[in-house]
């Protein structure tokens, strides 16, 4: 029914060169319904880093959506950091950092900023997600097209995962899980921890998944570089983990995600409109 290629965390200045640009090839081939990157595109917020990003984004197959990083900041530049933080992610991508959303009569996504030019403290590496921010894309995911999948995009994992070499420590993480997982959300996909997982949200009666995914740089902390491959249809989510094995991309991880029922509306329901 329905196929989304995941991206994240390509480090532009540290990627993997020929991993980068197999996974362009791979996704003329698939045709996805979407490209997803969920941030991190550079490795420092430099101009030379985005101008390379922003090459690469471009010859990505339409349509594409871009999610913001915390290494998307000018790290050299206080200043910038302090009053522009996005000003250079925007104008690489052409994608903006807050509120940004694709919707199509299969799939219905939705960004949010967790990622932060700087917060009071030491780690600005770490994640803080604005409530206020979460409440509109849940409200806007709630009301997606009938029977879309409905997916949440940032960067850092909302829910820590155990065993992943780094943590995202989401400043109200927990709370703004719960508010998608009652808002009908299917997955939350992130990356930042450069290992890929898909495990289940267990704050609710209401099931939602969290979706991880690996780099495309040279940063893998012991893992492969990879992307995922998510398909789905009207019962199951399939997420692939492809990852890059010296020469081409290779199907590694695979998790069977059951879809839950409690959103998907009859087909004669009527519709309704996107916020």
């Amino acid at each position: 029914m329905g196929l989304v290629l995941q991206f994240s965390d390509i480090h532009f200045g540290a990627e993997n060169a020929k991993a980068c640009f197999a996974a362009l090839d791979y996704a003329f081939a698939a045709g996805a319904d979407l490209n997803l990157v969920t941030g991190d595109i550079t490795q420092h917020g430099l101009k030379p880093e985005f101008e390379a990003a922003a090459n690469w984004l471009r010859r990505l197959p339409d349509p594409v959506f871009v999610s913001v990083g915390n290494h998307d900041v000018p790290y050299g530049d206080l200043i910038a950091r302090v009053l522009w933080p996005w000003r250079a992610f925007e104008k690489a991508t052409g994608h903006p950092a807050h509120d940004h959303q694709f919707v199509s009569d299969k799939l219905m996504v939705r960004g949010v900023t967790t990622a932060r030019g700087w917060q009071a403290r030491a780690n600005w590496s770490k994640g803080v997600i604005d409530l206020d921010q979460t409440r509109r894309a849940a409200d806007a995911l709630r009301n997606a097209p009938t029977g879309a999948l409905r997916i949440l995009a940032c960067h850092h994992p909302l829910i820590e995962m155990i065993g992943t070499p780094m943590t995202g420590d989401v400043k109200r993480g927990d709370a703004a899980a719960l508010i998608f997982a009652e808002a009908g959300v299917d997955l939350i996909t992130t990356g930042h921890v450069h290992v890929p997982f898909a495990l289940p949200i267990q704050l609710s009666d209401h099931c939602s998944y969290a979706v991880g995914c690996g780099t495309l740089s040279r940063r893998e902390r012991g893992a492969a570089p990879s992307f995922n491959r998510i398909e789905w249809d009207a019962r199951e989510i399939t997420v692939t983990v492809m990852a890059w094995r010296g020469t081409q991309f290779e199907p590694d991880q695979v998790w069977r995600l059951p879809r839950r029922q409690d959103t998907r509306k009859a087909e004669t329901a009527p519709e309704r409109t996107v916020a």
